[in-house]
């Protein structure tokens, strides 16, 4: 199967006493590259979450977030007492001593907030790490879902454009005979012309266009034109992370379209030449986004 590198998946499940959501979306990047958002006292989950991912995905920049609501993480908060009436008692001598009004409230006391503590309740990581692999599984199952969609809609476009390249082909090696055959007629005419009443030395004729013809020879790039289109086609049906050999095949693919094109003296097989080049193009673009 081969697969998009875009990709997105949401899943959202009450485990126990926690709401947990898991988001994954990625984009087409060279290597794999991971991102993750986890609330702060659930640090650990990170890793976890890159391995689980990763197993799962070979390409591509992936966004990961993880939300967990839960009460029994809440903590609970504290109050220095004695730091509380060491407080009230400093106000109240400055009271006495600045003849001032006593309007101390426990809201004069709340505003010092090294007064209070707050003490988190530690989670089991284990038992939270279950309750957000269950959830990051849905996700991750919609996220691939998605990606290999996107992918196989990929495929199609780029099978498609090499079947357009192995007719364009066709043309090429059907018209370059042509070339030659072309080529020798009008050098005939051509000396036929300037030699007026004497005879035209065919063997020359035969020479020169023996050697146009090995210039402009294109059988050797027209066959590994279609050796590497039929390897296109054995690794998009073997699926699987094939961007990387794919993206090297197309580099051979224009490589031997260039080649032709330099070698091109026909009208027909230049304009050819172009269309095979634009199609390489528009499979180069599609594949740059298979993982």
């Amino acid at each position: 199967m081969v697969k998009s590198m875009t990709g997105y998946g949401r899943a959202q499940k009450l485990i126990g006493s926690r709401d947990i959501t898991v988001e994954l979306k990625s984009v087409n990047h060279r290597y794999f590259e991971f991102s993750c958002r986890v609330p702060r006292s659930f640090g650990f989950l990170e890793e976890k979450l890159k391995s689980f991912v990763q197993q799962r995905v070979s390409r591509g920049k992936i966004d990961c977030y993880v939300g967990i609501v839960s009460d029994e993480e809440a903590g609970t908060v504290k109050v220095n007492r004695a730091l509380a009436s060491s407080y009230l008692a400093a106000l109240r001598d400055l009271q006495t001593e600045t003849g001032l009004e006593d309007d101390i409230r426990l809201s004069t006391l709340v505003r010092f907030s090294d007064l209070f503590t707050v003490e988190k309740n530690e989670a089991d990581e284990d038992e939270v790490w279950n309750a957000v692999a269950e959830v990051a599984g849905e996700a991750a199952e919609r996220f691939v879902a998605m990606r290999a969609a996107e992918g196989g809609r990929m495929k199609d476009d780029v099978l498609s454009r090499l079947e357009a390249v192995e007719r364009l082909t066709a043309m090429v090696e059907e018209q370059s005979p042509k070339t030659v055959e072309d080529y020798r007629a009008k050098l005939y005419q051509k000396l036929s012309d300037v030699l007026a009443d004497r005879s035209v030395d065919e063997g020359r004729v035969l020479t020169e266009a023996a050697v146009f013809a090995e210039r402009i020879a294109v059988a050797e790039e027209t066959v590994r034109l279609r050796s590497h289109i039929a390897q296109y086609r054995e690794i998009l049906s073997t699926g699987g992370a094939v961007g990387r050999k794919l993206d090297f095949l197309t580099q051979e693919l224009n490589r031997e379209a260039n080649t032709i094109g330099s070698k091109a003296q026909d009208l027909a097989v230049a304009r050819a030449v172009v269309e095979i080049k634009s199609e390489i193009e528009k499979i180069r673009e599609q594949i740059q986004n298979i993982e």
